[in-house]
Protein backbone atom coordinates (compact mmCIF):
# COMPACT_ATOMS: atom_id res chain seq x y z
CA UNK A 1 0.00 0.00 0.00
CA UNK A 2 1.46 3.28 -0.90
CA UNK A 3 1.76 6.32 2.02
CA UNK A 4 -1.73 8.57 2.44
CA UNK A 5 -0.41 12.15 1.16
CA UNK A 6 -2.46 15.36 2.55
CA UNK A 7 -4.29 14.88 -0.93
CA UNK A 8 -5.61 11.33 -0.05
CA UNK A 9 -6.47 12.45 3.49
CA UNK A 10 -8.61 15.03 2.11
CA UNK A 11 -10.24 12.22 -0.17
CA UNK A 12 -10.97 10.33 2.65
CA UNK A 13 -12.28 13.18 5.02
CA UNK A 14 -14.71 14.54 2.72
CA UNK A 15 -16.26 10.75 1.67
CA UNK A 16 -16.62 10.59 5.46
CA UNK A 17 -18.91 13.26 5.35
CA UNK A 18 -20.56 12.86 2.18
CA UNK A 19 -20.24 9.30 0.59
CA UNK A 20 -22.39 10.35 -2.51
CA UNK A 21 -20.29 12.92 -3.63
CA UNK A 22 -19.55 12.63 -7.14
CA UNK A 23 -16.22 12.89 -8.30
CA UNK A 24 -16.32 15.77 -9.92
CA UNK A 25 -17.07 17.84 -6.95
CA UNK A 26 -15.24 15.71 -4.88
CA UNK A 27 -12.19 16.67 -7.30
CA UNK A 28 -12.98 19.82 -7.17
CA UNK A 29 -12.58 19.94 -3.32
CA UNK A 30 -9.38 18.36 -3.66
CA UNK A 31 -7.73 20.56 -5.99
CA UNK A 32 -7.67 17.77 -8.55
CA UNK A 33 -8.50 17.29 -12.18
CA UNK A 34 -11.48 14.29 -11.82
CA UNK A 35 -9.49 11.71 -13.85
CA UNK A 36 -6.18 12.10 -11.37
CA UNK A 37 -8.91 11.90 -8.51
CA UNK A 38 -10.64 9.00 -9.59
CA UNK A 39 -7.49 7.49 -9.86
CA UNK A 40 -6.72 8.22 -6.51
CA UNK A 41 -10.23 6.88 -4.97
CA UNK A 42 -9.95 3.73 -6.55
CA UNK A 43 -6.48 3.06 -5.02
CA UNK A 44 -8.24 3.76 -1.61
CA UNK A 45 -10.77 1.07 -2.84
CA UNK A 46 -8.02 -1.68 -3.93
CA UNK A 47 -5.52 -1.31 -1.16
CA UNK A 48 -8.55 -1.24 1.52
CA UNK A 49 -8.38 1.85 3.16
CA UNK A 50 -12.38 2.20 1.93
CA UNK A 51 -13.52 -1.07 2.79
CA UNK A 52 -17.40 -0.07 1.59
CA UNK A 53 -19.96 2.83 0.97
CA UNK A 54 -23.46 2.51 3.38
CA UNK A 55 -25.91 4.31 4.39
CA UNK A 56 -26.00 4.79 7.79
CA UNK A 57 -29.89 4.24 9.15
CA UNK A 58 -31.90 5.76 12.03
CA UNK A 59 -32.61 2.55 14.16
CA UNK A 60 -35.12 4.16 16.20
CA UNK A 61 -36.85 5.37 12.91
CA UNK A 62 -37.13 2.00 11.84
CA UNK A 63 -38.89 0.42 15.18
CA UNK A 64 -35.57 -0.78 16.49
CA UNK A 65 -35.41 1.90 19.62
CA UNK A 66 -33.64 -0.61 21.91
CA UNK A 67 -29.90 -0.57 22.10
CA UNK A 68 -27.99 -2.26 24.20
CA UNK A 69 -24.21 -3.74 25.13
CA UNK A 70 -23.44 -7.41 26.22
CA UNK A 71 -20.54 -8.26 27.95
CA UNK A 72 -20.68 -12.13 27.29
CA UNK A 73 -17.97 -14.46 28.97
CA UNK A 74 -17.13 -18.03 27.13
CA UNK A 75 -15.94 -21.09 28.83
CA UNK A 76 -12.34 -20.68 27.68
CA UNK A 77 -11.06 -24.06 27.56
CA UNK A 78 -12.94 -25.14 24.77
CA UNK A 79 -11.70 -23.54 21.23
CA UNK A 80 -14.57 -25.17 19.04
CA UNK A 81 -17.03 -22.61 21.28
CA UNK A 82 -15.24 -19.75 20.31
CA UNK A 83 -15.58 -20.62 17.13
CA UNK A 84 -19.02 -21.67 17.05
CA UNK A 85 -19.69 -18.28 19.01
CA UNK A 86 -18.06 -16.22 15.85
CA UNK A 87 -20.10 -18.05 13.72
CA UNK A 88 -23.32 -17.30 15.80
CA UNK A 89 -22.67 -13.70 16.30
CA UNK A 90 -22.06 -13.20 12.64
CA UNK A 91 -25.71 -14.71 11.83
CA UNK A 92 -28.02 -12.74 14.77
CA UNK A 93 -29.02 -9.37 12.94
CA UNK A 94 -29.42 -7.95 16.55
CA UNK A 95 -25.62 -7.24 17.04
CA UNK A 96 -24.60 -4.82 14.87
CA UNK A 97 -20.63 -5.28 16.14
CA UNK A 98 -18.82 -7.47 18.33
CA UNK A 99 -15.64 -6.78 19.70
CA UNK A 100 -13.06 -9.46 21.61
CA UNK A 101 -12.30 -7.74 24.22
CA UNK A 102 -9.13 -7.49 27.44
CA UNK A 103 -10.59 -7.52 31.02
CA UNK A 104 -12.69 -9.52 32.56
CA UNK A 105 -15.23 -10.28 29.91
CA UNK A 106 -14.37 -12.37 26.42
CA UNK A 107 -16.45 -9.59 24.00
CA UNK A 108 -18.58 -7.17 23.73
CA UNK A 109 -21.82 -6.75 21.66
CA UNK A 110 -23.09 -4.16 20.41
CA UNK A 111 -26.96 -5.11 19.97
CA UNK A 112 -30.46 -3.22 18.88
CA UNK A 113 -34.24 -4.45 18.91
CA UNK A 114 -37.60 -3.26 19.11
CA UNK A 115 -38.01 -3.15 22.56
CA UNK A 116 -37.22 -4.83 25.70
CA UNK A 117 -39.82 -8.49 24.82
CA UNK A 118 -37.55 -8.45 21.38
CA UNK A 119 -33.95 -8.08 23.38
CA UNK A 120 -35.13 -10.21 26.28
CA UNK A 121 -36.02 -13.34 23.74
CA UNK A 122 -32.58 -12.26 21.84
CA UNK A 123 -30.97 -12.87 25.04
CA UNK A 124 -32.97 -16.16 26.14
CA UNK A 125 -33.39 -18.01 23.01
CA UNK A 126 -30.05 -17.26 21.37
CA UNK A 127 -27.29 -15.48 23.57
CA UNK A 128 -27.70 -17.65 26.68
CA UNK A 129 -28.33 -21.08 24.58
CA UNK A 130 -25.24 -20.54 22.96
CA UNK A 131 -22.84 -23.06 23.82
CA UNK A 132 -20.35 -21.99 26.06
CA UNK A 133 -21.44 -18.99 26.96
CA UNK A 134 -20.56 -18.47 30.83
CA UNK A 135 -21.50 -15.43 31.62
CA UNK A 136 -23.23 -11.96 30.08
CA UNK A 137 -23.92 -8.95 31.56
CA UNK A 138 -26.39 -6.28 29.51
CA UNK A 139 -26.10 -2.31 29.95
CA UNK A 140 -29.30 -0.35 27.84
CA UNK A 141 -28.33 2.99 26.34
CA UNK A 142 -30.77 5.86 28.05
CA UNK A 143 -29.18 8.17 25.62
CA UNK A 144 -27.01 8.49 22.72
CA UNK A 145 -24.43 11.59 23.38
CA UNK A 146 -22.28 10.95 20.28
CA UNK A 147 -22.02 8.12 17.64
CA UNK A 148 -20.29 8.77 14.38
CA UNK A 149 -18.27 6.75 11.98
CA UNK A 150 -16.01 8.96 11.05
CA UNK A 151 -12.06 8.66 11.69
CA UNK A 152 -9.93 11.58 13.33
CA UNK A 153 -7.95 11.68 9.86
CA UNK A 154 -7.04 15.25 10.41
CA UNK A 155 -5.29 14.70 13.50
CA UNK A 156 -3.27 11.90 11.75
CA UNK A 157 -2.50 14.80 8.90
CA UNK A 158 -1.07 17.18 11.51
CA UNK A 159 1.19 14.96 13.36
CA UNK A 160 2.78 13.67 10.10
CA UNK A 161 3.82 17.74 9.32
CA UNK A 162 5.33 18.09 12.53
Amino acid sequence: MHELDRTDLRILELLQQDARITNAELAQQVALSPSPCLRRLRLLEESGVIRQYAALLDPARLGLGLQAYVTVSLDKRVDQHIHDFHAAVDSWPEVLGCFAMTGEMDYLLQVVAEDLEHFSRFLLDRLLKQEGVANLKSSFVVQTVKQSTRLPLRSRSMRKNV
